[in-house]
């Protein structure tokens, strides 16, 4: 955690310097390698290879830079997914689990590889002018930080990097992510549909979504704006797009079937 506080102290002191895709890509290997020390990422070969597969098949095709992108399960009942620069994302297990088709999955995928593309948090960080940043990723996004102490550390300076967009990000991430997954020969739809699947838990079971809702802003609106996209593509195009598979179901089921998540822990100080 000493390491990551120090790297984004550094990333922040920088102000207003411009970080280039170099110095982006080893921030996040530095980063994703504190992360994958403090939360428990799934090994099982099967789920790493389905994910990566996957992620590979619509992040090649959205990013030109050639980032070597790497996408992980998290052992987490919480429902999230989020992403750190240089092309490293996360998905929870409860994600995957709620997730009725490939091309829901896909659609949270291509969003958070539509942030890493924009450079969201690498922007965020150019924008920091030098504020005492601090903040641990896993506090912020699996939530097991649950002291008023540590919640005070991560919002040091009023800013949690790679933790909560703005909505305009939030947004073009959404239409990213549309294009994102066109690319790769995957219906869009699934996007619009995921985010109602997670409304609908809200209201019934709002303490399991809750670190979604904390990292991404979501309202009906954000379907509607995603629905009006989709509805610009041709639908001779649309109507060819895959919208799960075999081997999606397989997956979900195996990744279900794996010992359970582990309740959440306090992270040290």
């Amino acid at each position: 955690m000493k390491r990551i506080l120090i790297g984004l102290a550094f990333a922040a002191s920088m102000g207003g310097c411009a970080i280039s895709t170099q110095q982006e890509v080893q921030m996040g290997t530095e980063y994703a390698q504190q992360i994958n020390a403090q939360l428990p990422i799934i090994k099982d070969p099967e789920v790493v290879r389905y994910i990566n597969v996957l992620g590979d098949s619509i992040a090649k095709l959205a990013d030109d830079r050639s980032l070597d992108w790497q996408f992980f399960v998290v052992n987490s009942a919480e429902v999230n997914a989020f992403a750190v620069p240089g092309g490293y994302v996360y998905v929870n297990r409860g994600l995957i689990e709620r997730a009725q088709k490939m091309d829901q999955l896909a659609g949270v995928l291509g969003h958070e590889i539509g942030h890493v593309v924009r450079r969201h948090s690498v922007k965020q960080m150019e924008q920091a002018q030098g504020a005492n940043i601090g903040v641990t990723l896993a506090c912020v996004l699996t939530q097991v930080c649950n002291n008023q102490a540590t919640g005070a550390l991560i919002n040091v300076g009023g800013t949690a990097l790679f933790a909560k967009f703005s909505r305009d990000d939030e947004a073009q991430a959404d239409e990213e992510g549309v294009k994102n997954v066109v690319r790769a020969g995957i219906d869009p739809r699934g996007i619009p549909e995921m985010f109602q699947i997670l409304i609908n838990e809200r209201e019934r079971s709002p303490s399991t979504v809750d670190a979604w809702f904390a990292t991404h802003p979501l309202e009906e609106s954000r379907i509607q704006a995603t629905d009006a996209q989709i509805a610009k593509i041709n639908p001779a195009i649309l109507n060819t797009l895959t919208k799960d598979s075999q081997s999606f179901q397989v997956f979900k089921q195996r990744v279900r079937g794996l010992p359970a998540a582990p309740p959440p822990t306090r992270a040290s100080r």
